[in-house]
């Protein structure tokens, strides 16, 4: 009987880190990709409102930065649980299409990264519902 207390309790704590995760993740990708798709048509009313720091490219580094490290937590603590792949290889396009944006194809900048960052809160939201789905198990 201890042992299926305790066995619950680990469960629901897994649940809670995890939840947490894919909702921060949720958050940091849309913020990501609202960002990438707003500033071009805000660029020049920045310095009147004193946020001209957002046009800086460290701004667009540290986002993407952070949704890659939120991304990788979160679906690496679930994904022994639930062993779905889906939400990995969602997240992985995200990136790839980021990245395409940034660094291959800079034409297609302000459309391939914020859906990028939409595709990376697509996997944190997929990865989410699986990980809701094990927990009730």
């Amino acid at each position: 009987m201890e042992l299926a207390v305790k066995t619950h309790l680990n469960n629901m704590k897994y649940f809670i880190k995890s939840e947490k995760l894919d909702q921060l993740g949720i958050t940091a990708s849309l913020a990501c990709a609202i960002h990438c798709a707003v500033l071009p048509f805000t660029l020049t009313a920045l310095p009147l409102f004193g946020l001209s720091f957002l046009a800086h490219s460290w701004v667009e580094i540290c986002m993407i930065g952070l949704s890659f490290v939120i991304g990788v937590c979160s679906l690496s603590t679930s994904f022994p649980k639930h062993k779905k792949i889906l939400p990995i290889m969602i997240l992985a396009i995200g990136f790839v299409m980021i990245g395409t944006g940034h660094y291959l194809i800079e034409n297609l900048e302000a459309i391939l990264i914020p859906i990028g960052g939409f595709t990376i809160a697509l996997a944190h939201y997929i990865n989410w519902k699986y990980s809701r789905s094990c927990a009730h198990k």
